[in-house]
């Protein structure tokens, strides 16, 4: 089946490790994804806000899956925003409280929060990927806004170790995943970015077959699972690599717009007349 849908995560794979991609190449490209009928979606584990100022120009025109699949927009309207129940957050907060080497985030439709006195190297890394961020006194005290995720910073080291435990803590309540670079996201079940593909393609009529997905880290586990084609960057995690069902260049080399470039050039042979 012909590819109507290309979903890509930011972070180590359709950006480079400047984080930023080759901004000339993908203006070619997307009118021509726009004339082929192919819908363009950002799919990330980061804030709406921040997702929106890569693409300046035509955010208002692009539909993101921002915070883990968390919050849906589609050509600035909201499609679909998930909520952590209140008992949950504060249950995590008392055990995060046992990490000491455990950075938190709280992350909220209208913005982030971060406590009062945190680490300004964590505050400086934060806001890189949260461009609505908070301090507030407490997190346990926060204002009034829909709260649907937990993102952590740690040691790479102790991601693993910490995923474990807080799936086994918080089973069947909140459900661990790494985002790369010794981040952890605490998400709500079955709300993740393959979740928030399946509300924009029932909206769009776009078929599981029909969705490309690209991604490099454990929380696109679910997008390139779900999708008919699924793409690992070369950089990419091994169990990534293992599920996606086509490993293509890194993020360092613009790997996704050296495969979109692809896909477009298969579809205009497709369409050529016999």
């Amino acid at each position: 089946m012909p590819i109507k849908l290309i979903a890509v995560d930011m972070d180590g794979t359709f950006l480079n490790n400047q984080q930023d991609y080759d901004r000339r190449w993908f203006q070619e490209l997307y009118p021509q994804l726009q004339a082929q009928g192919i819908k363009f979606v950002v799919a990330s584990g980061n804030q709406y806000y921040q997702l929106r100022s890569f693409f300046p120009e035509i955010a208002s025109q692009l539909a993101f899956v921002a915070e883990n699949g968390a919050y849906v927009v589609e050509a600035e309207e909201e499609v679909f925003c998930g909520e952590l129940a209140a008992e949950t957050i504060q249950e995590v907060l008392a055990e995060l409280a046992n990490y000491a080497e455990v950075h938190t985030l709280i992350c909220g439709k209208n913005s982030a929060y971060v406590q009062d006195g945190e680490d300004p190297t964590f505050i400086q890394h934060a806001s890189r990927y949260y461009h609505r961020l908070t301090t507030v006194a407490n997190l346990r005290d926060l204002p009034e806004d829909t709260l649907f995720k937990f993102a952590l910073s740690t040691t790479v080291a102790n991601v693993e170790p910490l995923i474990a435990s807080l799936s086994a803590k918080f089973a069947g309540r909140i459900t661990p995943v790494s985002s790369g670079h010794g981040d952890v996201d605490l998400i709500i079940p079955g709300i993740h970015k393959a979740n928030g593909l399946k509300r924009l393609q029932a909206h769009w009529q776009i078929a599981d077959e029909e969705v490309a997905a690209f991604g490099d880290s454990g929380n696109d586990l679910e997008m390139l699972q779900h999708a008919g084609f699924s793409y690992a960057m070369a950089n990419a995690q091994p169990a990534v690599k293992a599920s996606a069902k086509t490993i293509i260049a890194s993020n360092q080399e613009q790997g996704v717009l050296q495969q979109i470039e692809k896909i477009l050039a298969e579809t205009n042979q497709e369409h050529i007349p016999s």
